[in-house]
This record gives C-alpha cells, structure tokens and sequence, in this order.
C-alpha cells in the first residue's frame, strides 16, 4: 500500500504528515474529541473521508461556526428519524442548521402538540445513547428516486439538484449542486441500516458525539416558502457542544421572554396592535408616545446642530415615481399592491429616497450648497406576509429617521467619516455601546444590481475606508447590498448579548443619474451629485423596541413616561407631594401623585412594576422637615433629601441621561 502526503493547516501552523493511503481525517485527528470533521481543500468532510496525496486538512472544531452547524444539521436527523419511528406516516421536507439551532420539515395529518415534542425528544435521546453512525453514500438521481419513492418532497429536490435558487433556505443543504448523496444512520453493532436520508453533509461520526439537545417548539411552514405550496409542519430545535451551553442558551432565551418588547408593552401601557388594524400596525399609547417623543426630539435636536435640514414627504405617489428610482421593477414584492385612481396606478411610499430626490430637483443647486443634508421623520409602508411580522421589529408601517446627503465626489470620503462618527455617538446616548460594521456588497454573478463595476467599486472602497477608521470589527456581507450601492449597517449589541441591526449608510449613483440630479460646480459646469442613504434608527418603531428589551423596560430617567411618582405615607401627605409635582413640572420633569386608595407597600409595588426611576416618598416626618425621601428601582432608599435638592437631582439624572 503506498503512502501519501497530505498538509495539516491549524490556524497559522502547518505541518506536513506521510501517510498510508486509506488513511482517514478521523486518523489524522485521533484522540481529539473536540475535532468532528475536517475542511479539505476548501471544503467540508465527513472524519470519515480518505485523505488523498497532497491535500490541506484543516481540524474543524465543534465550536467553531462550521462545527456547530455540523452538530446542528445531525441533530436535525436525530429529529427526524424519532419523528417518523413515532409517526411512521410523517414525509419528510428539509432539516437545514439556523442560528442557534435547526429545524425539520414534516408533513404530517395533525400538528404537533407539546406532548408529542417531549415524545420526539425523548426518542431522539434513545437514537443519540445507540451510537448510530452517520455513513455517506453517493447515489444517482434514477437511484435516488427509487430508494425514497414514497417521499415526495424529497423527489421533487432530487429535480431540483444544481438548480438551488429555485429551492426554499435549507434546500441546498439536502441536494446542492455536485453529486448526490444519501447519508445512512448505521447501528453501532451491526451496521444494520436504522434510517436514511438525502443530503449532502457532512455529518458527525455518530449520534453519541451529539452532547445536548432540546427541541423548542412547532410551527406551520409553507414548503418551499410559497403559500402556493403545501403547509407542513416545523419542528424547531437547538444543540450545543456541551450542557452547560445548552444550559447558558436556555437561560437567555428566558431572559429574552422576559424582555420582548411585546410583552413589556402591554404590561406598561406603552403601545397595543388592535385586531381592527390589521397585522404589524401598531398604535402608540400616552406612555408610549412620551418616550417616542423624547426619542425624536433628542435625535431632532442633534440633526439640528449637525446642519441637516427638515423636510416632510407625502404617504402616496403616482406609481411612475418608483419605477424612476429603480424600487419597483427590484423591490415591488415589498410594497403594497397599487390604488388606482384618476386613471392611475398609485403607490403607498415604501421608501423616502424617490421624495427626497425630488426636493433637491425643485431647483437649480449650487457646489456652494453641498453638502445638502435633507431629513425626515417619513413614515412608510411595506408589505411583509403576516408570518413574518413581529411586533415593532418588523412591521408593515413604520417611521424612518430618514436622512438623504447629496454631496461631490471630493466631498464623499469625509461626509461618510463624519456621519459614520456621528450615527455612532448618537446611538451611544441612547445606551447602545457595543458596535461592529458590517460591510454589504454586491454580487458579481448577480443581475440584481445596476450601475458600472468602476462605480461600485469606488463606493465600496470609500465606504471601506471610513469604516476601518472607526476601530470596529469589520464584518464583510458578500452581495448584501442594495441593488444601487454598498452599505456599512451597525450591528449593535443589547444588555443580554443579542446583535441587532441598527443604522444603515448607503452609497448611490445610481438614483441622482436616474433621477437627473445636478449641481453647478465652480467651473460653471453641471455634474450629477453622490446620493448618501442614511436611517440612523432603522425605524422609529424598531429602535423602540430595542432600547425597550435592552433596558427590559426600565428606560433611564430621560426617556421614562414617568420620571417619579410621589407616594404619599398617608392622605394628609397628598397636597404636599402635589406642590412637589407642580415645582417639577415646572422644571420640565415628569412626575405624578399616587392619590389611589391602596396601602403604601401596594403603591411601591406598582411603581416598581411600572419600572418608575424615583419613588419620592413623603410622611409626616418629611413633611415637616421640608425635605421628600427617595426610594430607587433597586430597592435601595435616601432618606431627608430637601424639595429643592431633590429636584435637582433628578433634573440632572435626566439631563446626563443617566440610568438609576
């Protein structure tokens, strides 16, 4: 048997191994239980794999991204072979990883009840204890065909092998575009076959090297992702290399329960999505319409000083508007189906950029007013399928702090650091701190963009620039773009860990050329302008409900409905505390008097359910002295504070936008 020389890449370290031909990845990595498959050549291997003569083989590690979309994507088999050995009549769909974790598709009478999940979970406990291995096979589409002939769903993904774009997310995992495989779950003892399925892998060695699962829950799917198709039943799960990451994961899943934004607006009144509306249309209560106002006003203020100037944009254009700007022959999925009137096809405003466009064409520009930073609070609508819908993260109408920079070329590469700059400073005093960019780019193969390779490849590289000058880690996002220009998006982590997408800077020529902008430069010749996108918050809405799960409702004194609540020991202390709220009314503060019927204790309790910063208590000893006490969130008390003192405090508490 002769040998063969194969690379092992770890990181930075290379060493160069002979080896007996039939060696396998598995033996290179022996004794490394960590190690569940390797990357050869670029691609991902079962352990199982014959290393060839001249082949890089780099470990993969459990915990690595690719690890534990390996250990993900065989637990979704685990899954589905518990379903169908409990329900033998369940056809099977597509079993792809997610973040997090994994689901399987299934085609079944009933949906599954929470019974059943602990039923599957239980079997996929015995499946994983058996040690099955996981053993690829390649296969023929005739073969293939034969061997799952009672699978419809799986026949129609062999017709659609090398045609993946036509196949649902996950799709791909089951048939890609190369050779087909089956992967065949093996007893450990006697390599009988236990369960099959289509895919392409890789896999993990055997179910025993799966550590710790739970399934989460069920869900309707459209296979496919069209509702044209049929409404199978979705089987949600997760798996992590250990129990204690199991553990740590579940935890902050309940963390995040306790914060969804959803949740926490009922509880304090802050915001509700009324039947009659329809879904993903929100209405904003008193409470939650103060803490969007001094969202707003903040944001306004700062737009102010940063020389931007205010513009306001109907709801409603002729249709022609959007076909101008490139949004309907590229985004028309999005946005409502038109109204048609006065012989017309007309449009709900899905976008502000179209509108924007046409105030700087109002009139003739100068170099002299560049550059122009026009700003609105537009709202817009966008049709998202009801399933998707959730809350005010993702919604049909929304209000965008919309921002459009019209500026020279000289100009762009500085306009892009300033504002990156700013966009990052202002989403600091809202409490966010914790940033990476993320750069969108365009697809090559794909005909979704429009505009010159030079272009876009300037854009890209000015907006590359201004992002490195931040210090922030740099994520890339092959053909994330917008089909006009690139983008750097702030991705932005909560309290709990959580990334959330916030701001967005677009670079576009394409709009000011479509929408023939122009300014007079210095020469006295007309040149096309460079068009910034800009949306800080995202939404209105959207940034709402971050700020809302980040601070688990307990906004900092700046932005809560209530800044203080006086709680009176007993009624003759009430008219104190009125004059009290009148002085800090006076000053601008918020603050309100419990004059209800209930027990003092009753009053602290319901001021710390509605996560009030100040409790300003008063009884007869406060009273006399001309002085309130404080009780804070956390529970801890300052007592004899004198009324003017106090309400300094809490004006300079809101004023720092500090958190009590």
């Amino acid at each position: 048997m002769s040998d063969v020389r194969v690379i092992i890449q770890r990181d930075s370290e290379r060493e160069e191994r002979v080896v007996t031909a039939g060696t396998t990845a598995a033996d290179l990595f022996a004794g490394e239980r960590t190690v569940v498959a390797a990357r050869v050549g670029g691609e991902l291997k079962d352990l199982a794999y014959q290393v060839q003569d001249g082949e890089r083989v780099e470990p993969v590690e459990i915990s690595s991204q690719d690890g534990l979309n390996i250990l993900r994507h065989s637990t979704a088999h685990v899954m589905a072979q518990a379903v169908q050995e409990i329900f033998p009549e369940a056809k099977l769909g597509i079993g792809p990883p997610i973040r997090d974790g994994f689901y399987y598709d299934f085609d079944v009478p009933e949906p599954f009840t929470p019974e059943d999940l602990k039923r599957i979970e239980k079997k996929m406990q015995e499946i994983q204890k058996r040690g099955q291995r996981f053993s690829r096979r390649v296969t023929t589409d005739e073969a293939a065909r034969e061997e799952l002939a009672d699978e419809p769903y799986k026949l129609e993904l062999i017709g659609l092998k090398g045609n993946a774009a036509q196949a649902a997310d996950g799709a791909d995992a089951e048939v890609g575009g190369g050779e087909l495989t089956i992967y065949d779950n093996l007893d450990a003892k006697t390599g009988e076959l236990c369960w099959k399925d289509l895919c392409r892998g890789p896999h993990l060695p055997s179910t025993r090297v799966i550590p710790a699962f739970k399934l989460m829950r069920s869900a309707a799917a459209y296979w496919r992702g069209s509702e044209k198709n049929p409404q199978l039943q979705r089987i949600y799960g997760t798996a992590w290399p250990s129990k204690d990451e199991l553990k740590a994961h579940l935890d902050l899943l309940a963390e995040a329960e306790r914060r969804d934004h959803r949740k926490l607006g009922t509880e304090l009144d802050l915001f509700s999505f009324p039947e009659e509306l329809g879904p993903g249309l929100a209405v904003f209560h008193p409470k939650g319409g103060i803490v969007r106002r001094e969202m707003e006003t903040y944001s306004r203020k700062r737009h102010e000083d940063a020389d931007y100037e205010f513009v306001n944009t109907p709801h409603i254009s002729k249709e022609r508007l959007f076909e101008i700007s490139g949004h309907l022959p590229n985004y028309s999925d999005g946005m409502f189906p038109p109204l048609q009137f006065d012989e017309q096809n007309y449009r709900l405003k899905a976008m502000n950029c179209p509108m924007h466009n046409l105030v700087f064409k109002a009139r003739g520009r100068s170099y002299r007013e560049l550059p122009l930073r026009l700003f609105e609070f537009g709202t817009v609508y966008r049709y998202e399928k009801s399933g998707v819908v959730h809350g005010l993260t993702r919604s049909r109408g929304f209000t965008q702090d919309d921002s459009h920079i019209y500026c020279t070329k000289e100009q762009m590469p500085q306009e892009l650091d300033s504002l990156l700059t700013f966009v990052l400073d202002l989403l600091r005093d809202y409490g966010l701190h914790d940033f990476e960019l993320e750069l969108s780019t365009r697809d090559p193969e794909s005909d979704k963009f429009i505009g010159e390779d030079a272009e876009w490849e300037e854009a890209t590289e000015t907006l590359r620039q201004a992002a490195e000058k931040q210090g922030l880690p740099l994520v890339p996002d092959p053909g994330g773009a917008a089909y006009y220009g690139p983008k750097i998006s702030v991705q932005a982590r909560d309290a709990i860990g959580r990334s959330w997408q916030m701001s967005t800077i677009q670079v576009d020529f394409q709009q000011p050329k479509r929408f023939a902008l122009e300014y007079t430069a210095a020469d006295g010749s007309k040149q096309q302008p460079v068009m910034i996108h800009r949306a800080l918050f995202g939404s209105i809405e959207r940034f709402f409900a971050v700020l809302l799960e980040h601070y688990a409702g307990a906004f900092p004194a700046w932005l809560a409905p209530v800044q203080a609540v006086g709680i009176p020991v007993g009624d003759t202390h009430v008219p104190y505390l009125a004059e009290f709220a009148k002085k800090a009314k006076d000053r601008g503060l918020r603050v309100e008097v419990d004059t209800s019927t209930d027990r003092m204790q009753k009053k602290i309790r319901n001021a710390q359910k509605q996560k009030i910063p100040f409790m300003v208590i008063v009884g007869d000893d406060d009273m006399n002295a001309g002085t309130v006490s404080f009780r804070y969130r956390d529970g801890s008390q300052e007592n004899g504070i004198p009324v003017d003192e106090a309400l300094a405090k809490i004006e300079k508490v809101v004023e720092d936008r500090a958190q009590v």
